[in-house]
């Protein structure tokens, strides 16, 4: 491209006049400075916006200029503006330079100078240069600032993280918040995908994956998964991931996806505690109305038995009927005490709440049990078997261990099958990290379809025996599940039962 220069026959004054018009079109202001020898300061040129950005009057427009623009520029900046013209000056270089001005209208403005520096013929140096009013960047910069700490002050107080996925590269930005939650160093990180995603516990990862393609497809408003992701210290966390789609192709293909972690394992953990509190209440108010049960039924049958006996000896005569019915007066008063006893004794296991514990050896407890029945054993023809290790230990109550151990034994030879020898097999195990002590007989067994609910019921029984109370498994359960532990049951009639305690440890 060829450029056109002023025909020759163009006068000066139309040349100067043309020059005029193109810088009033300018909305800077366009100068010339000059600096003598002796460091005097002028201005041979200044647009007349010089007028409009400084808002003159016409007594400053006669003034001397650099004693206008003192009285206009704040004074620090002032001093300051000084130090870079001089500092210009000396090593020769362009000049660039921002200041304020307390202006009668606009109030405060923010300026900035940018110039060329030259030497004139005499010595000293020319400026030629423009300034421009650039407070609407300045005000829009400084809001942008304060956004941007209100942001940064809103994401440290709520602890969230921040991440932003690029789709196409698979190139996720993770902000601090995000690493902190998994114990890494708290800054912001660039990482692939897959870096967070291998981190997600092997249960959670199927749903997240849908979760997140649900909502590339179009399927959900927005994004939201809870997942447990594992630490650097190599524990997991929960953590609620949320997310929207900000920005897709032509064709709708998403191609940026921003979001939140919340790490929620405080809550989830207190969720956890509130259901095992809920659970444990509602144990208890079981426990309550099927005590209440008892006492109600058996006092009331006792209360009743008390009065017809008082009412026969009062009203009867006849000696020897009077004998009897204090012999049945004194049984009704035995079964008042055991029943009251039975009672006591139910009370004590469920308000001991903090029974004391120790690391009880299993199989000597078992051995020391086994003495303790050596003769019935012996009058029954019992056979047992132990698959116990020598050093495993169960962290229970010494006479809760004792009696759970009688109890599940003697009961093993109270209901044998009469056509079988006796066979008690004591066998020790771990399942799911959970220690489990399992008492297989061959006895008569349980109809479990008929009974399974009853089972472990106060007085429940399932077989004619004389010394059946239906305590026994009922005591037994109370006990095992005041040490946190459980205990599960199968049988077949005719085949025999396995009982198995899993212990709390």
């Amino acid at each position: 491209m060829k450029l056109d220069f002023f025909a020759d026959s163009l006068q000066q004054d139309d040349k100067i006049n043309f020059y005029n018009k193109l810088l009033s079109q300018v909305p800077d202001l366009i100068f010339q400075m000059t600096i003598s020898g002796e460091g005097r300061i002028n201005f041979p040129f200044m647009s007349e916006s010089v007028i409009n950005h400084f808002e003159l009057t016409d007594e400053e427009i006669n003034y001397y200029t650099i004693d206008v623009l003192r009285n206009k520029i704040i004074p620090e900046d002032f001093d300051r503006l000084m130090e870079a013209i001089a500092n210009a000056r000396k090593n020769m270089h362009n000049l660039v330079f921002e200041f304020r001005c307390n202006l009668p209208v606009k109030g405060l403005r923010w300026f900035k100078v940018r110039a060329t520096v030259e030497e004139d013929l005499k010595g000293g140096l020319v400026f030629y240069g423009r300034i421009n009013d650039h407070t609407d960047s300045r005000i829009q910069a400084l809001k942008l600032k304060i956004s941007e700490e209100r942001y940064q002050f809103a994401l440290e107080a709520s602890s969230e993280g921040i991440w932003d996925l690029d789709v196409r590269t698979n190139k996720v930005f993770f902000s601090s918040q995000s690493m902190k939650m998994l114990d890494f160093d708290e800054k912001d990180t660039i990482l692939d995908i897959d870096v967070w995603d291998d981190r997600i516990h092997p249960e959670d990862k199927e749903k997240y994956r849908n979760d997140i393609q649900l909502h590339l497809e179009n399927h959900t408003p927005f994004y939201e998964n809870l997942q447990r992701v594992l630490t650097k210290n190599e524990e997991y966390r929960w953590v609620l991931s949320r997310g929207k789609i900000i920005d897709r192709d032509i064709n709708g293909v998403p191609l940026r996806v921003i979001g939140t972690h919340s790490n929620i394992s405080a809550r989830i953990e207190k969720e956890n505690e509130l259901q095992k509190t809920l659970q444990l209440l509602s144990e208890q108010n079981k426990k309550l109305l099927n005590f209440a049960h008892i006492v109600s039924h058996n006092l009331r049958s006792h209360a009743g038995n008390f009065k017809m006996l008082l009412d026969l000896i009062e009203n009867e005569n006849d000696e020897e009927l009077r004998n009897e019915s204090m012999m049945h007066l004194r049984t009704n008063s035995n079964h008042l005490a055991e029943t009251i006893a039975n009672l006591k004794e139910l009370v004590e296991i469920q308000s001991d709440l903090k029974p004391v514990r120790e690391h009880l050896n299993l199989r000597d407890y078992l051995r020391k049990m086994l003495t303790l029945l050596t003769e019935e054993f012996a009058r029954h023809n019992v056979e047992y078997r132990i698959d116990i290790p020598g050093e495993e230990t169960v962290y229970f109550n010494p006479a809760y261990l004792e009696s759970v151990l009688l109890n599940f034994s003697t009961n093993a030879v109270k209901y044998s099958h009469p056509d079988k020898t006796p066979l008690i097999h004591y066998n020790f195990y771990r399942e799911d990290g959970k220690k489990v002590l399992s008492i297989a007989d061959n006895g008569l067994g349980i109809n479990l379809e008929k009974h399974g609910n009853a089972l472990f019921g106060m007085y429940k029984t399932f077989h004619k025996h004389p010394n059946s109370r239906g305590l026994g498994l009922f005591m037994s359960k109370n006990q095992i599940e005041a040490m946190g532990g459980r205990i599960t049951v199968d049988s077949e009639v005719n085949k025999g039962t396995i009982f198995k305690i899993y212990f709390n440890d």
